[in-house]
């Protein structure tokens, strides 16, 4: 069943830490979707960013629903822990576990909606088995680790073959995309089948963040022939 409603993720990756609550503000009067928060080990990926303390500041400071990406080793040993912290929506990759299975159902075991990753060089075919169980598949556009990175543009042919999976299979998971998305980038994949645009440095490093969000917002929504008002 293909989504009509379009998401908005902010990133906080790329925003300012000392001005969190301030930032998060800012985007929800743009009309953000959600807040995208990326977890990351220093293992599985090069980079350390924030834990469990900051996700549950973070759920005291938004009313909008917080999408926990989880770039850490191990990631069954976090998961209640970030679900009971505020945590909406969980995602973790497939190349981080070989339980991938086990780890999408203590997911929504505790309670929060279930999503599976793969990197830029993961053949969509590896998620055959747990496209059933799962509520969004993020697609990554950028070898993750690093905010401000270039967009990769054969992510776009991926979303296109997750959204052929879905549609032959008749599942209704979310298709998300994340990583150097930009307002040129979102028709072309919103048309592939896109439902949730994650953005961080376009959004968070312009003058105003808020008319950033609704742009992006306004360009994914022409893209499926809809009209985006203000506030909608």
């Amino acid at each position: 069943m293909p989504y009509n409603r379009i998401e908005i993720a902010p990133s906080i990756l790329a925003s300012n830490f000392a001005r969190l609550g301030e930032e998060m503000r800012v985007v929800e009067q743009g009309g953000a979707d959600m807040i995208h928060v990326d977890v990351m080990d220093g293992h599985f990926v090069p980079n350390i960013t924030i834990g469990v303390p900051v996700v549950a500041s973070l759920r005291k400071a938004t009313r909008l629903p917080l999408d926990v990406h989880l770039m850490i080793e191990n990631p069954e040993q976090y998961i209640e822990a970030f679900v009971r912290a505020g945590a909406n929506r969980v995602l973790v990759h497939q190349e981080a576990t070989p339980h991938l299975d086990r780890a999408l159902a203590m997911i929504r075991e505790a309670g929060a909606e279930a999503g599976a990753v793969i990197n830029p060089a993961t053949p969509v075919e590896m998620l055959g088995d747990v496209l059933d169980k799962v509520d969004t598949v993020l697609v990554m556009s950028v070898n993750p680790g690093f905010g401000g990175q270039k967009f990769i543009p054969r992510a776009t042919k991926k979303v296109r073959q997750v959204n052929e999976l879905r549609e032959r299979l008749r599942y209704d998971f979310r298709i998300e995309v994340d990583g150097g998305v930009e307002n040129e980038h979102a028709a072309e994949l919103v048309q592939a089948g896109a439902n949730t645009l994650v953005a961080g440095t376009s959004i968070f490093h312009t003058p105003d963040p808020a008319e950033a969000v609704r742009k992006m917002k306004r360009a994914a929504m022409q893209a499926l022939g809809k009209g985006f008002e203000k506030g909608a």
